[in-house]
């Protein structure tokens, strides 16, 4: 199975809609280059690339992004809203395009589509059955039909159409699922047929049900740009194919409602508030922000709902919470609150179990594992309760088994480093970005421009959390993301 990330384009940017509402549409990217770009890194080869202008115009509008992604990328793409006439799907396939997607036509002038069909040749003419309710849906969604899509595919299939995407509109944009029985359906009834999924997908486990009944393909779009799932899971381990854009991440440490910060998990003081902070961190550019509640009790955590709600209403990035996490009720309720991912520690070694409970009951793209340790005769060791607990539990077995048992992510902090602002831990990162195939957060030491670069080059982190130097303005993160970008360190600017 493989992965085909989407790029949907209106008035030349990258969005994404809910539902095939154009009135929900959320720009992600204003350089759809950028985006493909950025894509071929991971590893990717295949783009889905959706004109909505054109869906809505009835006829192909945004031949240029097709043109220019073309010409300064090695993607093969697959091109697709509205190709209505025979010089729209020439154009389509001389600006580039490797594959063209027909909806519309093929329901409403199939004498056409077949034409094409025939012309093209099954390998390059992609049926797109776009579905609500098992019904079709036509012109950029804004149409339903009475047709049934196993009636349609049944035609098709007996004309030749070997690529299907079809796409559930109903779960398209919302992150809630994607529509496994009706794919494994049509799986069944087609079996010649390459039914590639579409719409919905909000997780690693979406992605591992569909693996799971056989399906071939699945595109992707608002899970990739909301960090829901993890690429590394599905694309190439080999490093040198898989150069993701490193992420910034502010953290903040709560207690009592405010941000603290200290030096080696001690001298704790007041860096302000965390509502107003998220927001600044969030219009600055920040990927995402971590909260921990350090001082997490029974008593407090109704408390850190109440901030995960505020902190919701004022962001549009995500934000993991952590602190006094212990059970599946825990996460909901944060969850529910408005967090995208929670970080579970100390709870986490005590039960081990408790990984595979969440990763099994919310999907591993909302599990972080934070690890805070710190090195005790040359060996690298755990620690718990907030770093005052030490164990003879080793850094790297333990990170081990987190990934056996479904985290989604690591995040590493070392005790000697932090809030020293004298640099990662980067061989300790290193080794466990090399050992492992999740996601690494490097957290402690940060105390200049250079420290990022060193640990995401030397330490091979795939992000970069810290507090103080943004806390109290040392450094700025547009600044942190302009120097990266000159250093050849991909980020989102």
């Amino acid at each position: 199975m493989y992965i085909i990330p989407a790029i949907d384009i209106i008035d030349g940017k990258c969005v994404r809609l809910s539902q095939g509402d154009y009135d929900q549409k959320k720009i992600y990217n204003e350089n759809p280059l950028e985006v493909a770009k950025e894509f071929e890194s991971y590893g990717v080869r295949k783009l889905h690339l959706v004109d909505l202008d054109g869906a809505k115009a009835k006829r192909v509008i945004n031949y240029p992004v097709l043109e220019q992604i073309a010409q300064n990328t090695n993607l093969e793409i697959e091109f697709g809203g509205g190709i209505k006439s025979d010089e729209d799907i020439q154009r389509v396939f001389d600006s580039g395009a490797t594959q063209a997607i027909i909806g519309t036509i093929a329901v409403k002038e199939p004498d056409t589509f077949f034409r094409w069909l025939d012309r093209y040749g099954p390998e390059r003419v992609i049926l797109g059955a776009d579905v609500k309710d098992e019904k079709l849906a036509i012109n950029g969604w804004l149409e339903t039909s009475e047709v049934s899509i196993f009636d349609f595919l049944k035609e098709h299939a007996s004309r030749g159409v070997k690529h299907v995407i079809c796409t559930d509109i109903s779960k398209d944009g919302m992150l809630q699922g994607t529509s496994v029985q009706l794919y494994e359906k049509l799986m069944q009834a087609f079996p010649d047929m390459n039914i590639i999924a579409s719409g919905g997908v909000s997780s690693n486990k979406d992605i591992e049900q569909l693996q799971a009944i056989g399906s071939p393909a699945v595109v992707v779009g608002k899970a990739i740009y909301e960090n829901r799932i993890n690429l590394k899971y599905f694309l190439p381990k080999n490093p040198q194919q898989r150069q993701l854009s490193k992420r910034i991440i502010p953290c903040l440490d709560i207690k009592d409602g405010r941000t603290v910060k200290g030096i080696n998990f001690l001298e704790l003081r007041d860096a302000g508030d965390p509502v107003e902070q998220a927001k600044a961190y969030s219009d600055q550019g920040a990927d995402e922000l971590v909260f921990l509640d350090i001082s997490a009790t029974n008593e407090k955590r109704k408390t850190l709902r109440e901030l995960v709600r505020k902190v919701a209403e004022q962001v549009n990035i995500p934000f993991t919470v952590g602190g006094g996490i212990s059970s599946s009720e825990d996460v909901s309720r944060l969850l529910e609150s408005g967090a995208d991912k929670i970080s579970i520690n100390s709870a986490a070694v005590r039960n081990p179990d408790l990984i595979n409970e969440l990763s099994k009951n919310f999907g591993a793209q909302c599990i972080t594992v934070a690890i805070d340790a710190k090195q005790i005769d040359g060996q690298w060791k755990v620690h718990l309760n907030g770093g005052r607990l030490p164990t003879e539990i080793d850094l790297f077995e333990w990170a081990k088994e987190v990934e056996q048992r479904g985290a989604g992510e690591i995040l590493f902090t070392s005790m000697d480093h932090d809030g020293t602002k004298a640099g990662f831990a980067n061989e300790a990162l290193a080794k466990l970005s090399e050992n492992l195939q999740i996601p690494i957060i490097a957290s402690g030491g940060a105390g200049n421009m250079e420290h990022f670069k060193e640990t995401f080059e030397k330490g091979k982190a795939d992000a970069a959390l810290a507090a103080s130097i943004f806390h109290y303005n040392e450094i700025g993160i547009p600044e942190l993301k302009n120097y990266l970008a000159q250093q050849n360190i991909p980020t989102r600017i």
